[in-house]
C-alpha cells in the first residue's frame, strides 16, 4: 500500500460518504466523485448545495442519487462499505452501492462492520490485496454508507475508522 496513491471518491451525502470527504481533507489525500445536480444532500437541498464545501465534487446530469451511486461506483477501482452491527438493515443506497458494485460494474467490494474489533486490520489487509490486482499507481477508493439521518452517529464512526484505517 505505501507505493500506491489512495484516492477517495464519495458522493458527499451526510454520514458515511461525508466523513470520507472530511477523511480527505484532514490527510491531504486526493477526493473527488458525484453528486447529484445542484449539490444535493439532505443537509444542502439547494444548489450550489455540498459544492461549496466539496468543489472537487462533480455534478451527475440528473438530481438522482441513483445516478450518483451508480457513477461513483462505476468510476473507482473497489467499493468500501461502512455499516455499524446493532444499527438495524441496510439502508436502499447502501445495499444499491453494494449490488451495483458486485453485479453491475464488477468491482471489488468490502462490507466492513465498523464496530468489530479486526474491522481496521481486516479492511487493511483487503486493500494490500486490491492493490496487488490493481494495474494503476492512483486507486479510486469508493466509500459509501448509511445517511446520518437513517443511522445516527455513522458520520463520526466512519470518520474515526477512516482515520485509522488510512493513518
Amino acid at each position: 500500500m505505501a507505493n500506491m496513491r489512495w484516492m477517495l471518491r464519495s458522493g458527499g451525502q451526510t454520514g458515511v460518504d461525508r466523513a470520507a470527504l472530511d477523511v480527505a481533507l484532514r490527510t491531504g489525500l486526493p477526493y473527488g466523485g458525484w453528486c447529484p445536480r445542484g449539490g444535493w444532500a439532505e443537509d444542502h437541498p439547494f444548489a450550489p448545495g455540498l459544492l461549496t464545501s466539496y468543489p472537487r465534487l462533480a455534478e451527475t446530469p440528473s438530481a438522482s442519487p441513483e445516478q450518483r451511486t451508480a457513477w461513483n461506483v462505476r468510476d473507482s477501482h473497489a467499493t468500501l462499505v461502512l455499516l455499524r452491527s446493532g444499527d438495524g438493515q441496510c439502508s436502499p443506497g447502501t445495499e444499491l452501492t453494494r449490488l451495483l458494485a458486485e453485479l453491475v460494474f464488477l468491482r471489488p467490494c468490502a462490507v466492513v462492520d465498523m464496530s468489530r474489533p479486526e474491522a481496521v486490520v481486516a479492511t487493511r489487509e483487503w486493500l494490500r490485496r486490491l492493490t496487488a490486482v490493481v494495474d494503476d499507481q492512483e486507486v479510486w477508493l469508493n466509500v459509501a454508507g448509511p445517511r446520518e439521518s437513517e443511522v445516527p452517529g455513522i458520520y463520526g464512526a466512519a470518520f474515526q475508522f477512516l482515520m485509522q484505517l488510512l493513518a
